[in-house]
């Protein structure tokens, strides 16, 4: 048994995102996708409001958003603050995994926009 991995019987101690069974991948799906990224990125700045982070991150529709929030609280990524006014007030904020994941992908986005440039001039040849 490759790093005690049973995952139907939920007997593992480490994930193993090779392994299509291991819920590693589908947190890995959401956290690295195209929204996950990017809302992850911008909750390091702070606590911010659904409103926010849908003026801030261009191109993302109102589900999408919805849709990726949903995700990364279920995975432990975020949390959601439900105030319980009308009209809704929730704010959303990284937590302890949040702000791991999120700093490790700050890292890869700087590296990507600080690059491009240099990535470009290689697409061009």
């Amino acid at each position: 048994m490759k790093n005690n991995e049973i995952y139907s019987e939920k007997i593992y101690e480490k994930g193993n995102v090779m392994a299509s069974a291991c819920p590693s991948r589908a947190i890995l799906q959401h956290i690295t996708s195209k929204w996950g990224v990017l809302i992850l990125v911008i909750l390091r700045q702070g606590t911010k409001r659904f409103s926010e982070l849908r003026k801030e991150i261009d191109g993302m529709s109102e589900r999408m958003l919805s849709q990726t929030l949903q995700y990364l609280e279920q995975d432990k990524m975020i949390h959601r603050q439900d105030f319980q006014t009308v009209p809704p007030h929730v704010e959303y904020s990284l937590t302890p995994f949040g702000q791991t994941a999120a700093d490790k992908l700050y890292e890869l986005v700087d590296w990507l926009e600080t690059t491009l440039p240099e990535i470009e001039k290689g697409q061009n040849r």
